[in-house]
């Protein structure tokens, strides 16, 4: 592999670490942040997206065909296991109003495309796990407002329409626009990917830190209990992923997929809905961030122990440096 191309990956791994240090950044000198909002805000995630779209390919969706069953199954675990349980956790915890809503916000969002990257390092099936977040991806556009609506409705009022809108414009469209950028002009987004990545990790972290530096005071106030939080939820999400998986006597490569694709969410998109279509609640941004420092560490925790205890694998996974680039590694935010 290139110098650069491995420079390129090293940056990417640690993107938790430079996720912290954003945060520390932002609440230390919050107003060096602060321009950072709006249609910046809206056009960091769109650029994310459309990074994501320049990892599928044809044989993607063709895979789609190839393994209906294990896709529906996870698709309904995922939209239906994390958004009762971030509504419960919310309960139990009595969470302030704002951050119940972006609990429940990070709960209904789509798969975050660094289950990919742990679905890699656990040995699990890799076109599973890419087809599954192509698929919730995809579908958020329905599946994130009507969560929203249902479950945060009792706190604030949800525009289903106008949030699943944003969704198609910020995440949809980007999407499959990469998606056809990679299938007519595979050679030149093959060339530009690797700088492409980079900048996607630079445009979370200045969307992590334009959150952090707007809501500085309520993120040290509440630090502990959102970070207990996080933690519950996503705990509840791998592990009644695998259970559940279990239940239905899928081979356990399959079952850690399927943990990893429930447990991991889309924090970047959960974190830009709350500030477009939630305007009177500031601060429900803030679980977002929480929940992408609580995920990765919990994913990579899961991901470490089931690589050092590898079962025989039965999807189109290849230990070689080539697939964690197909995986795709960006940052759930």
């Amino acid at each position: 592999m290139k110098l650069h191309l491995r420079l390129s990956n090293w940056f990417t791994n640690l993107y938790p670490v430079w996720t912290i240090a954003m945060a520390v950044f932002a609440l230390i000198r919050p107003s060096a942040l602060n321009w950072f909002s709006g249609d910046y805000v809206i056009g960091a995630l769109a650029f994310v997206m459309l990074n994501m779209g320049f990892t599928l390919t044809l044989a993607d969706f063709r895979r789609l065909g190839q393994m209906p069953g294990c896709i529906a199954v996870g698709f309904t675990l995922h939209y239906t296991i994390m958004p009762l349980s971030g509504w419960a956790v919310a309960h139990w915890l009595k969470l302030d109003p704002q951050f119940a809503v972006g609990l429940i916000l990070v709960a209904s969002c789509p798969c975050g495309t660094a289950s990919n990257l742990m679905t890699y390092l656990a040995r699990g099936n890799l076109a599973l796990s890419v087809c599954l977040t192509m698929v919730s991806t995809l579908l958020a556009f329905v599946m994130t407002p009507l969560w929203c609506q249902k479950l945060a409705g009792q706190y604030v009022p949800v525009d289903a329409w106008a949030m699943s809108m944003s969704t198609l414009k910020m995440v949809v469209a980007p999407v499959i626009t990469g998606a056809l950028c990679n299938w007519c002009f595979p050679r030149v987004v093959g060339a530009i990917a690797q700088y492409t990545q980079v900048l996607a990790v630079i445009a979370f972290l200045f969307v992590t830190g334009s959150i952090v530096s707007q809501n500085a005071a309520a993120v040290i106030a509440h630090a502990g209990l959102l970070a207990v939080a996080a933690l519950v939820l996503h705990v509840m999400g791998f592990g009644l992923g695998y259970g559940m998986a279990r239940l239905f006597r899928y081979p356990l490569d399959i079952a850690r997929t399927l943990s990893i694709e429930v447990g991991m969410q889309n924090g970047g998109l959960a974190a830009v809905l709350a500030r477009t279509n939630i305007p009177l609640m500031p601060m429900a941004a803030v679980p977002a961030v929480f929940s992408a420092l609580i995920q990765t560490l919990v994913g990579s925790t899961v991901a470490t122990w089931w690589r050092m205890h590898p079962v025989p694998v039965h999807g189109l996974v290849e230990d070689d440096e080539e697939a964690i680039e197909t995986a795709g590694i960006e940052p759930n935010l």
